[in-house]
């Protein structure tokens, strides 16, 4: 995993970066759809300015698209039933589209009592197919842990669902006294080098899948 708030520690897999990156002659030309998710719906949260800074990093790619779903926002009810509210059915229709037409995944959590917000479980669980044969990756913040126990049981979470989890981590320890009232990272070389590693290895994983799944519908 790498650290955003340590660079000389940060740590990458046996593959350089640079080779992780680097696509084929033959790579499609298609930009990967890669879906933001934030996690947590807390009042005064601060995983927007996480979101914000991530953002800004893979908006800098030419081989990438990227669409935001944001919990708070999408406000999914807590209670699975067979014949929603029109309204509520509108609102699991459009998320359920954009987790669908997503290649990727990159999944901003807080850690909230050595685990990941309730929020975005029921998120996680309302979906299955969406998930299937597709990568995910995570940026993750909250104090001496970075947010990290939270990651390795989404690991566990999205195993079980069929997706492939990136090795290389994103987290932020301490989060909030380490950035500005406007939202800018006060020291951004240790986190802009592990965004790369994360958003490299993320697209390998993307290409390799979608490719597959152009041979061969997962499952078959």
């Amino acid at each position: 995993m790498t650290s955003a708030t340590n660079a000389p520690t940060v740590s990458a897999p046996t593959a350089s970066a640079s080779n992780v990156s680097a696509p084929p002659a033959s790579a499609p030309t298609v930009p990967l759809r890669v879906a933001v998710i934030i996690g947590s719906d807390r009042h005064g949260r601060f995983g927007p300015v996480i979101a914000d800074w991530l953002l800004s990093r893979v908006r800098t790619r030419e081989d990438l698209t990227v669409d935001v779903v944001d919990v708070a926002e999408a406000e999914l009810p807590t209670v699975f039933s067979p014949h929603p509210e029109p309204a509520v059915r509108d609102r699991l229709v459009r998320v359920a589209a954009q987790l669908d037409a997503a290649d990727a995944f990159i999944v901003v959590t807080p850690e909230y009592n050595h685990s990941f917000p309730a929020a975005l479980k029921n998120l996680i669980d309302r979906h299955r197919a969406e998930w299937q044969a597709k990568p995910v990756a995570f940026v993750s913040y909250g104090g001496i842990s970075g947010g990290l126990r939270a990651v390795e049981q989404l690991r566990q979470v999205f195993a079980e669902l069929h997706a492939v989890t990136v090795r290389d981590t994103v987290s932020f320890h301490g989060a909030q006294a380490h950035f500005d009232d406007a939202g800018n990272h006060l020291d951004p070389a240790g986190p802009d080098a592990a965004a790369k590693v994360l958003l490299d290895q993320l697209t390998w994983w993307a290409l390799a899948l979608r490719d597959a799944k152009a041979v061969r519908p997962y499952g078959s």
